[in-house]
């Protein structure tokens, strides 16, 4: 890799070393910046930027390591390298562990020096292709509708089909598994993709407020109706209209949106006519229509009106296939957002996320991703950067008995396979593909053969 340039700074408390390195890596194309000083090196690097910073480990008035940590701090991601003539593997382990991109003893060849330093910046190169390539793929789908599952895959192919028509389509599926992004998919794959797409919780809404937030209101037909005021069937005009957590709705609006789905006309309170509106409906619950039914509290009319296309999203925990490519597709987003390289998750941790049950859905990997990425100082996340509900004492109950005894090795592998065979509600053959082991090794693993 050629030097192009690259801006170095070399600080060591000898200045013979700093001439020498300055003059050697000149002759090689960079740019470098010789000083002696930790303190004026800081400044400097916190002024200025420098593709690479070359510090000793051992100085007077500040430790090569302590200098690592002050530019860090200041400048994320700035890769320094470390030299030193008291060379151990200790001291290199825990230079790299606090962020060094290499470590270089004394006396150094001045050509493995450099390759060294080629290394750095290929690696740093590497780095910046990684989120890249990562921002620049499309996703199946907007909100990570990422789908390698059988089950993800076969609900976005029947999203595809439901948006060439204008049927109401219903979407249900646990709080958190993507609603929302599912029922911008349909719009945004219908022939309606031109139009808006507006979003209304019902749940959200104020007492007494759904009938004009749907419908509209016209001045003083109620206390604070101080203007006229279109609602959400008039505003989107021939766009999509997600109606969120539509069981929620009291029965008296049920019957006015019914009317609407079936007639294509609202009335808006206070007015003595109704509006004609264009909108096609995508409702989503999270609790079982079929229960506020039987309860009474949901229209069936309403129900079989908007029941037309059914589609069912899984909980994360039923498509632990998917988790992998969604931690993926959630890094590559939030590295460009806060401006991070994130790398990825190593192999320990990305096996705790796909043992984990879940019970917040994709939401709640997103989010404990994103925490994870804004709190870690490295660029590879380990088990130890998520705090994962439940976690704590969960598994270490599995390996000690209640006065403190260690458990047999047997004892702890069936707990844990029964642990995962709950995760998965009871699906034995789900949580031997979790595992890795066919059903009769699970049987035999839980004492059921």
């Amino acid at each position: 890799m050629s030097a192009r340039g690259q801006r170095i700074l070399v600080l060591d408390d000898d200045a013979a070393v700093v001439d020498f390195l300055c003059e050697s890596l000149t002759e090689r194309g960079y740019v470098t910046v010789g000083m002696t000083s930790p303190e004026e090196a800081l400044a400097r690097c916190v002024e200025e930027a420098f593709d690479l910073v070359i510090s000793d480990v051992e100085m007077p008035r500040m430790r090569g390591t302590e200098f690592l940590e002050a530019v860090l701090a200041r400048r994320p991601g700035q890769l320094v390298l470390l030299i030193t003539a008291f060379g151990s593997i200790e001291l290199a382990v825990a230079a790299v562990k606090a962020g060094a991109c290499d470590f270089v003893t004394k006396p150094f060849n001045i050509d493995a020096l450099v390759l060294s330093i080629d290394r750095a910046f290929r690696e740093r190169q590497l780095r910046r292709e990684i989120v890249r390539l990562r921002a620049a793929v499309p996703t199946d789908a907007p909100g990570g509708l990422v789908a390698r599952s059988p089950a993800m895959r076969k609900v976005l192919e029947m999203a595809r089909r439901a948006a060439r028509t204008d049927s109401t389509v219903l979407l249900t599926g646990e709080t958190g598994t993507g609603k929302s992004a599912l029922a911008r998919l349909v719009h945004e794959s219908s022939a309606r993709r031109a139009e808006p797409f507006l979003q209304l919780n019902c749940a959200a809404l104020p007492p007494g407020l759904a009938e004009s937030e749907l419908f509209g209101a016209r001045r003083g037909a109620f206390t604070d109706a101080r203007e006229d005021r279109a609602g959400v069937f008039v505003a989107v005009g021939a766009g999509t209209l997600f109606l969120d957590e539509v069981g929620e709705l009291s029965l008296e609006v049920q019957a006015k949106l019914l009317q609407a789905l079936e007639t294509g006309k609202v009335r808006p309170l206070g007015a003595s006519a109704e509006v004609t509106v264009r909108a096609r409906v995508v409702a989503a619950t999270n609790r079982p229509l079929e229960e506020l039914l039987r309860d009474g509290r949901f229209r069936p009319d309403l129900y079989y009106r908007l029941n037309v296309i059914r589609l069912e999203v899984p909980p994360l925990r039923e498509r632990r296939e998917d988790i992998v490519p969604l931690v993926d597709f959630f890094l590559g987003r939030l590295g460009g957002a806060q401006a991070r390289e994130v790398l990825g998750v190593s192999a320990a941790a990305m096996r705790r996320l796909v043992a984990h049950a879940w019970p917040g859905n994709v939401r709640e990997l997103a989010n404990l991703l994103e925490r994870a990425v804004a709190l870690a100082d490295h660029d590879t996340l380990v088990p130890e950067d998520f705090d994962l509900p439940g976690d704590s004492g969960g598994m270490q109950a599995l390996f000690t008995r209640a006065r403190g005894e260690e458990l047999p090795l047997e004892d702890v592998e069936r707990a844990y396979v029964r642990r995962i065979v709950d995760a998965q509600n009871g699906n034995k053959a789900a949580a031997a593909r979790i595992l890795g082991i066919n059903r009769r090794t699970l049987y035999r693993k839980l004492g059921e053969e």
